[in-house]
């Protein structure tokens, strides 16, 4: 059986809003669909606490590459409006982290994506994949910045994906 194949990306937007804002439409997960293109769905499967810790979606997405990757994920931890924290599991394993932070050009938003593939033959070709993977994940953040900036009504002033 192939090793399991890690990836960790860090991404980050500058978007000339209030971090109110920003965290309002971030923290809405269910909605992301509406304006972050490459995401075909997202489904609360359970509900948590008030902050939305322990809840449990179930994640669709598909972008340049023609394949839907799915999987679950649990909010481990939520301090409005400067983090969510969650943990997924099924097609992709392992933690994602956005963090905002106020600046005096608008809101920074950091997506912190410590993932790996389970998927038999997905960890089986990732030698030669790899870089395929790392594009196709970059065209789906950049999908998010634009996406983000357009729900808020406000300017993407940069963003970056590594």
């Amino acid at each position: 059986m192939p090793e399991q194949a890690h990836y960790a990306f860090l991404t980050t937007w500058l978007v000339d809003a209030p971090i109110e804002h920003v965290w309002d439409v971030i923290y809405a997960i269910e909605r992301w669909p509406e304006w972050w293109r490459g995401v075909q769905s997202v489904t609360e499967l359970v509900h948590g606490d008030g902050d939305g810790e322990g809840t449990v979606y179930r994640h669709v997405w598909r972008s340049t590459i023609p394949y839907s990757v799915r999987f679950e994920s649990t909010v481990e931890e939520v301090r409005r409006p400067h983090l969510i924290v969650a943990r997924a599991r099924g097609e992709l394993a392992g933690t994602g982290s956005f963090r905002l932070f106020e600046s005096p050009l608008g809101t920074a938003v950091t997506y912190d994506w410590r993932v790996h593939t389970t998927k038999r033959w997905m960890n089986a070709i990732a030698p030669l994949a790899r870089p395929v993977f790392a594009w196709n994940h970059h065209a789906v953040m950049n999908h998010g910045g634009v996406g983000l900036a357009r729900a808020l009504g406000a300017e993407l002033v940069a963003q970056s994906s590594s």
